[in-house]
């Protein structure tokens, strides 16, 4: 009977523990699952199922984006009923209840509906990919729904102890991103000589309108797309709906948490929640997320509260034992927010980026503040002839008003065709 157990999806395995009471089940590999089960005489198909695992059928409006969706009961395939192995982002609502986000992070009609007693059972949080079969909708359904979990973040579910975002140390960033590659624009290499990029950082652009914010942006996502092991979320709040378009067609290869202008402010807000929970299940799970926002300033808007704004900017962090979160994440000028923002993630950033309205509308190309770009903890992330070269350049630049210093810096890298070969030089 425990070979005949061993066959069952560890799903079943779990519902059948839990009606006959077997402690620390989750706990336990397949072999002495079955084994405890067999037992207690749970092996047979006529087993009882746990009560709190039975969803009653019906149709229920949710303050979801999905409008009304149905409860569906799990139970067995229905004969010749087909289904389609999928893999999505999990987005839990309110209810309990949850969808497979197919589409990026955001709700679309084909996303997989996902029950509370699988949710509740698999013990599956916010942001975890999901893979499974989704049976088609039933008479009266208008979603697919996920048959059983196959896999949770690439794993069986409940192979063991999962580790926990908010439990794991932080440590200091120390694997550097390079952005000054083959090909590499003059921004992106002026960053990397005035801002280097780590993972695990909390980088802050301080910008304004008309500052070449989308440039930036938009360049960084592009060269980090590319970066080897790294998995990229873009999380905009409050864009315009021609705008997404753009973002999407630029830079295919990222995750896109998109909430345009014509949301709600709650549902801006949920989205960015999702975005940051799904970089937290990656990270945990020894992935290298980054999250790239903009902008903290129409999210504490969008919240009416500073609190979700603290929370974003604050999860980047290097983990030890696992992976990193990398927060990048622009504050505006003149926002509605009053500013409010920027002050509550002022000093708590450990890399720096200004960006000049007044330098670009001269025309002066990087348009970065060089005395107000800096780094954290840089000795761990260049080599000794690279940081004695770099505080060269700066104290150069430090010379200079703002418009010359980043005038001269363009010069510089236009000149020269790496970093390297600019700092030797200099």
């Amino acid at each position: 009977m425990a070979e005949d157990l061993k066959s069952l999806h560890i799903a079943d395995l779990h519902a059948r523990a839990a009606g006959l009471g077997i402690e620390g089940y989750r706990k336990l590999g397949r072999d002495e699952l079955a084994r405890e089960i067999s037992e207690r005489g749970g092996g047979t198909p006529g087993a009882e199922p746990d009560p709190d695992e039975v969803v009653v059928e019906g149709t229920l409006v949710t303050s979801d984006a999905d409008q009304a969706v149905e409860v569906d009961a799990e139970g067995p395939l229905e004969p010749d009923e087909a289904t389609e192995e999928v893999v999505g982002s999990l987005d839990i609502l309110p209810q309990r209840y949850g969808f497979l986000r197919l589409r990026g992070l955001e709700a679309d009609p084909g996303d997989v509906y996902v029950s509370a007693s699988q949710i509740r059972r698999c013990e599956l949080r916010p942001g975890d990919e999901v893979a499974g079969p989704a049976r088609e909708p039933r008479r009266g359904e208008r979603h697919r729904a996920l048959v059983h979990v196959d896999r949770v973040n690439g794993r069986e579910p409940q192979a063991g102890e999962r580790p926990d975002f908010d439990e794991l140390s932080a440590i200091a960033p120390e694997q550097r991103v390079r952005f000054d590659g083959e090909g590499a624009t003059v921004l992106a290499r002026a960053i990397d000589l005035l801002s280097p990029l780590a993972l695990g950082q909390r980088v802050l652009v301080r910008a304004a309108p008309r500052s070449g914010r989308t440039t930036l942006l938009r360049g960084m996502a592009t060269a980090l797309a590319q970066a080897p092991e790294v998995s990229l979320i873009v999380l905009l709040v409050d864009e315009r709906p021609e705008e997404a378009t753009v973002w999407r067609e630029a830079v295919p290869e990222a995750q896109f948490a998109i909430a345009t202008a014509d949301m709600a402010p709650g549902d801006q807000l949920r989205l960015a929640e999702m975005a940051l929970k799904r970089a937290q299940r990656q990270a945990e799970t020894g992935g290298n997320a980054i999250l790239l926002v903009d902008s903290l300033s129409r999210l504490d808007y969008a919240a009416g509260d500073i609190a979700p704004v603290k929370s974003l900017f604050g999860s980047g962090r290097n983990l030890a034992g696992a992976g990193s979160l990398t927060v990048i994440a622009t504050t505006l000028a003149d926002a509605a927010d009053g500013g409010a923002a920027e002050r509550a993630v002022a000093t708590t950033e450990n890399a720096l980026i200004t960006l000049d309205p007044e330098l670009a509308a001269a025309g002066v190309h990087p348009a970065l503040v060089p005395g107000e770009c800096r780094v954290s903890n840089e000795e761990t992330l260049r080599d000794p002839d690279e940081l004695e070269g770099v505080r060269r350049l700066r104290s150069v630049l430090a010379e200079l008003t703002p418009q010359e210093a980043a005038r001269k810096l363009g010069e510089l890298i236009e000149g020269t065709p790496t970093n390297a070969d600019l700092l030797r030089s200099h």
